[in-house]
């Protein structure tokens, strides 16, 4: 079971994620498959927005 404290992180993860790429929609439900594992987030955001992979692992990694 999550703590309240890995909550709080997702939340702050989804946060950023969408300020970052404010002008995509993100479906909740995908976001949520991917929690986690950073692989699945950036596949997800590369097909929402074109991006290449490198650019958003180093904009993803400049918040963690």
């Amino acid at each position: 079971m999550a703590t309240e404290a890995m909550n709080e992180s997702w939340r702050r993860v989804m946060t950023q994620i969408q300020t970052i790429w404010a002008n995509q929609e993100f479906d909740e439900a995908d976001l949520k498959k991917a929690r986690g594992d950073l692989r699945k987030m950036v596949n997800l955001i590369h097909e929402k927005t074109e991006e290449p992979k490198a650019d958003i692992i180093q904009k993803i990694t400049a918040f963690l």
